[in-house]
């Protein structure tokens, strides 16, 4: 049973099958179903009506010009289900589709990222996958940062929405665009076959994976890649954690190390991604929002997907991580790296540094 106290301090107590109860840190890892009222940077309107918010945008997309930070004060501190009631709103006011109008209207990087607040989360999830699946060359890190870090609920809702957005199933298209053990890994990750979280967690399994993934890499020549996507890719995550730690005892290596030396590229970045999700999805979004922004050039794609993504979910919580790993807050990167309207909807979409 999880100990109700602040999220920096929840813990789970998982009792093993020797009948020791060990309380282990959990920050909220992918397997978790709640979102935290302490990690949204995004709440939406305390007393919300769509009809004057729907005004104002009509407003500000009226005759010559555009009024952007009308556009900003509205849709970035709204929640997701409220910005949906405005576009209904508008519709019925205006006769017109709100998507379409703020296309016509807005352009670049901010039309991007204002489109993205529009989607409901899985609609999302579907078209970056769609559009990494679909552009020129296959975006490889989006689909693994997707699959990799959403529960089996969610990778059953994105499924979904991609067939009726797109008219195609998801896992031929990945078939389709990938190959190899990369590909096995993303189909075995669209399964949804994790298991969900366990308060009992069976000691003698955990051996038995430890043992199992060790045989498979560092102790023969060559890899078993099998046995290592078996593992990360059906195990719970409060099962692999215990698994991490027996293998660490039994080769004096982190698994993440054994990943690094017997496999390379994306089925490298996959297993990785994995399993950094498991440790803690903080720290792992938080590390794509830093290399997003640091050094010349700035991955748009990424700041604008994580941002919109997490912002009702744990935003400040990786927040928190980011400032462990820059040394530097993430609004201040994102102040030195963007600019404009664009710079001032991601600050608002993140929230006060405090």
């Amino acid at each position: 049973a999880s100990v109700n106290r602040p999220p920096e301090s929840r813990r789970i107590i998982l009792l093993f099958s020797s009948g020791e109860r060990i309380a282990t840190r959990c920050t909220m890892a992918w397997w978790k179903g709640w979102r935290d009222e302490d990690g949204s940077s995004v709440k939406g309107a305390l007393s919300f009506d769509p009809t004057p918010d729907a005004q104002v945008l009509y407003k500000a997309m009226k005759g010559l010009g555009t009024d952007e930070q009308a556009i900003i004060n509205v849709l970035t501190k709204r929640s997701n289900a409220q910005r949906h009631q405005i576009a209904r709103s508008f519709k019925e006011q205006f006769g017109k589709d709100l998507i379409a109008s703020l296309k016509s209207e807005l352009s670049g990087k901010f039309e991007r990222l204002i489109i993205a607040l529009m989607y409901s989360p899985f609609k999302y999830d579907a078209k970056e996958l769609h559009d990494a699946l679909k552009g020129l060359g296959t975006s490889e890190g989006v689909i693994i940062e997707i699959l990799a870090s959403r529960t089996k609920v969610q990778i059953k809702e994105i499924i979904k929405a991609y067939k009726e957005e797109y008219g195609s199933n998801l896992e031929e298209d990945i078939k389709s665009d990938t190959s190899g053990y990369f590909e096995r890994i993303l189909v075995c990750l669209l399964q949804g076959e994790r298991d969900d979280p366990r308060c009992y967690v069976d000691s003698a399994m955990v051996l038995q994976d430890a043992q199992a993934l060790y045989a498979a890499g560092e102790k023969i020549r060559g890899t078993d890649e099998i046995q290592f996507i078996t593992i990360l890719c059906t195990r719970s995550a409060t099962h692999l954690l215990r698994v991490f730690d027996e293998y660490q005892k039994l080769t004096s290596k982190s698994l993440e190390d054994s990943i690094r030396s017997e496999t390379h590229g994306s089925l490298e970045d996959a297993m990785l991604t994995i399993v950094k999700c498991t440790r803690n999805i903080h720290s792992y979004f938080a590390e794509r929002l830093y290399h997003a922004l640091k050094g010349a050039g700035t991955c748009d794609g990424t700041l604008i997907r994580v941002i919109v993504s997490r912002s009702e979910i744990d935003l400040n919580l990786i927040k928190a991580e980011f400032l462990k790993i820059a040394g530097k807050s993430l609004s201040t990167m994102i102040l030195e790296d963007t600019s404009g309207d664009y710079k001032t909807a991601l600050l608002n979409l993140c929230g006060s540094d405090k």
